[in-house]
């Protein structure tokens, strides 16, 4: 037996024995508190501040904000404060998308202010011993200036006695209203400047540069849009077994973080049979009945940018006759809608159109009888999108009526909701179906981020009865061929 034990060694060690030399680096690479270069090598290039964004991007993102602030004004900008689920237990933070976009932090506690004359100035939360003990290091004053190269760093402390003098020297204030916190709405020369009417809102300057998305932007939202596009395919593909909403919950989560995604954009709203009607139905807590449909509206996180993507389907594999006219109706108003997607239209005349074609469609089928809006807005309530990047409803400042530009990202996304009970024929009660797809506008029209998400009846048929354990990695590998 042992004879045999070392020639079966000698075999899987086909190396000769030697001497093995290893160079070791006394350099210590110090954490502060989030992806560096240096400490996490696979997701970020040198250069870089958080994955995919250069150091001379944000750079650029201060200057554009300073041109449109007026002279001698000062923004001010907190990071998002942490949110308790018990006292003991902190909700998963997420920075502030303003925040995030200006300084780069992905840490709660600071406080940045960009002024003509400061620059950058930021104001960073001190770590103490226990702490780093128990939540690990944080980003102070040195990684202020070092990697995220603000002109100036204060520890939060000295918050009190440097920004009172900076608020007197400027001729207008302008905050986050969303993060404000009592370190500086409580100082005087705030509460003052305010009285006076010389506080306003910074997300009208803030919104106006995140609306148009920069190519690292846009390469980043590709990629969030490829990642929930090949995990609701698996989800799809899952729910003929596993007919649960909890259970395809957790399979587009786990499908997304497994791809690369640090968190979902929502919460998914999976909604079987009648809660497809729910718009944002997030309870997720029944099975799903054989020959329903089931509504699935989900996106991911990738680096502070977002994806959003909603299909619906019969886990069963099958269409019946009255899913398959309403959804054709939808799917319908979808591509129509997308063709006119383009530079020099907006938001709102996309919508118009599409309350058009529903409507229309909604009579011939016969659960649409009034004329009136009220009529047509209880079996769809909502607008035909909207924009999208660092947050789901990006650049929410931003009116519908504004005309689209190259580099803006929206969503296209008809649907109709019919409640249970309805004034109309029983067949179509508690039906919800709803097409979501992400949509670039480009120089010359529109590119669709979602577009190898299947979404044809034919297709979506053929995959759920097509599939088995073993050809799932071949519809992987060919939405991954179409979307590549």
């Amino acid at each position: 037996m042992q004879i045999l034990v070392r020639k079966l060694l000698q075999r899987a060690t086909p190396f000769k024995q030697g001497i093995v030399r290893r160079t070791y680096s006394t350099n210590k690479v110090h954490d502060i508190g989030q992806p560096t270069p240096a400490t996490h090598p696979q997701l970020l290039k040198e250069g870089e501040i958080t994955p995919g964004i250069t150091t001379e991007e944000y750079i650029s993102r201060r200057k554009r904000l300073l041109e449109l602030l007026p002279e001698k004004s000062l923004a001010v900008i907190a990071a998002a404060p942490i949110k308790m689920m018990t006292d003991v237990v902190p909700y998963t933070f997420r920075q502030d998308a303003d925040y995030l976009y200006i300084t780069g932090c992905q840490q709660p506690g600071g406080v940045a202010v960009l002024g003509h004359e400061c620059g950058l100035c930021m104001f960073m939360p001190e770590a103490k011993r226990h702490d780093v003990i128990w939540q690990g290091e944080v980003a102070g004053v040195d990684a202020a200036l070092e990697t995220f190269k603000a002109e100036k760093a204060h520890p939060l402390s000295k918050l009190r006695d440097i920004l009172p003098g900076m608020i007197r020297g400027s001729s207008k204030l302008f905050h986050n209203m969303q993060t404000a916190t009592p370190i500086y709405t409580e100082l005087d020369d705030f509460q003052r400047a305010a009285l006076t009417g010389k506080v306003k809102d910074l997300s009208n300057f803030t919104h106006e540069l995140r609306w148009i998305k920069s190519p690292a932007e846009l390469k980043l939202m590709k990629e969030a849009a490829s990642i929930v596009c090949q995990g609701l395919l698996q989800t799809m593909l899952h729910s003929k077994m596993y007919p649960h909403e909890g259970m395809l919950a957790a399979k587009i989560e786990y499908e997304s973080k497994m791809r690369g995604a640090q968190r979902m954009a929502f919460n998914p709203v999976v909604g079987g049979g009648s809660n497809g009607s729910v718009i944002h139905y997030s309870r997720n807590d029944q099975k799903i009945k054989n020959g329903d449909l089931v509504l699935m509206d989900v996106g991911c996180e990738l680096h502070g940018y977002v994806s959003d993507l909603t299909r619906t389907w019969p886990p069963c594999g099958s269409f019946s006759s009255v899913h398959e006219e309403l959804y054709n109706l939808v799917l319908e108003t979808n591509k129509e809608s997308m063709k006119l997607c383009r530079p020099g239209v907006s938001l709102r005349q996309i919508h118009n159109y599409s309350v058009e074609m529903l409507c229309k469609g909604f009579k011939e089928i016969g659960i649409l009888k009034g004329s009136g809006s009220n009529s047509y807005h209880q079996l769809n309530p909502t607008s035909i999108g909207h924009y999208l990047g660092m947050d789901v409803h990006d650049s929410s400042n931003i009116s519908y009526d504004r005309l689209l530009k190259p580099g803006v990202v929206i969503t296209i996304e008809p649907g109709v909701y019919i409640p249970s009970i309805f004034d109309g024929p029983d067949r179509y009660g508690g039906i919800g179906i709803r097409i979501e797809d992400e949509v670039l506008i480009t120089e010359t029209g529109y590119e669709v981020l979602t577009g190898s998400m299947p979404k044809e009846v034919k297709h979506i048929e053929s995959l759920l009865n097509n599939y088995s354990r073993g050809n799932g990695m071949e519809a992987q590998n060919n939405l991954e061929a179409a979307s590549s």
